[in-house]
C-alpha cells in the first residue's frame, strides 16, 4: 500500500506552475526545481512523519515563503525547526521564519510532530511561492492575493492544485484556512464554486499572530488546538 508520504513526494515532484502568465516583476518560487536540498528533505520528512497510509485533515496556508517552505520544501518549516524539532539534517544557512516558530510551538502543544503529522497535513491553495523583484534588486515574498492580476493568473493553477492535494488522501469534511482575511475569502469563494470541503474553519495566520499578537501567542495556540480537536 502506498503511504501518504509517497503520494506527497510524487505531488511535489510533478509540481509545475500551469497558470496564466504572471504579472511583470513576479516570478515563481519552486524549491523542488531550484534546489538540490528540497527533494531529499521531503523524502526524509515523509519517511519520518507521513509513512502511514492514513488520511489526513488539511491546514491551508497562502503560498510558501522564502525562508520556510521556499527553502526546505516543507510548508511552514524553516531550516531551524527542520533540524532542531523535526530532527532532519540540514547543512545550509539557518534561515528564520516567524510563521514556522508559531506552527511548531502549536505542534509541540498538540503533542509533537509525530502525533500532529499522523493526523494533519499542511500545504497551501497555492503550493508554489511567488517573489517580487524590487528596484534595488532584492526579492521579497509576494502572496497570490497581493494583486488582482496575480490572483487571476494563478487561479486555474490553484484549483488544479487543490484537487490534487485532496486526491493525496485528504478528508473533505473540514479544512482549516490559515488567514481570516483575504485568504479565507478567496478560498471560501473557490469552495462555494467547486465544493472541495463541507466546511472551512478560518484561523488567524501565524505571521499575523507573531507580528501583531505575539504576547497573546498562547491564546492563539489554544484556539488552534480547539479547532484541531474538533476535526
Amino acid at each position: 500500500m502506498e503511504s501518504f508520504g509517497q503520494k506527497v513526494i510524487r505531488f511535489h515532484q510533478q509540481l509545475v506552475y500551469t497558470g496564466k502568465k504572471l504579472p511583470e516583476g513576479i516570478r515563481i518560487m519552486n524549491p523542488f526545481r531550484e534546489s538540490l536540498k528540497a527533494p531529499a528533505i521531503l523524502e526524509a520528512f515523509a519517511a519520518k512523519f507521513l509513512h502511514t497510509g492514513d488520511q489526513r485533515h488539511i491546514l491551508l496556508g497562502i503560498n510558501p515563503g522564502r525562508f520556510g517552505g521556499g527553502i526546505t520544501g516543507i510548508p511552514f518549516t524553516d531550516p531551524k525547526r527542520l533540524k532542531e524539532v523535526c530532527g532532519i539534517p540540514y547543512d545550509g544557512p539557518m534561515a528564520h521564519e516567524p510563521s514556522s516558530v508559531f506552527i511548531y510551538d502549536m505542534i509541540a502543544a498538540y503533542g509533537g510532530p509525530i502525533d500532529f503529522y499522523n493526523r494533519f497535513y499542511i500545504n497551501s491553495p497555492c503550493p508554489l511561492g511567488f517573489v517580487q523583484e524590487k528596484d534595488n534588486g532584492k526579492e521579497v515574498n509576494y502572496n497570490y492575493y497581493d494583486s488582482a492580476a496575480l490572483t487571476a493568473a494563478a487561479r486555474p493553477f490553484m484549483i488544479s492544485s487543490l484537487r490534487n492535494l485532496i486526491a493525496l488522501g485528504i478528508f473533505t469534511d473540514t479544512a482549516i484556512c490559515l488567514g481570516t482575511g483575504k485568504n479565507v475569502k478567496f478560498l471560501q469563494g473557490l469552495n462555494d464554486e467547486f465544493g472541495f470541503f463541507q466546511k472551512i474553519i478560518a484561523l488567524e495566520h501565524p505571521r499575523y499572530i507573531m507580528q501583531y499578537k505575539s504576547r497573546e501567542k498562547h491564546y492563539y495556540i489554544d484556539k488552534y488546538l480547539t479547532a484541531l480537536q474538533s476535526m
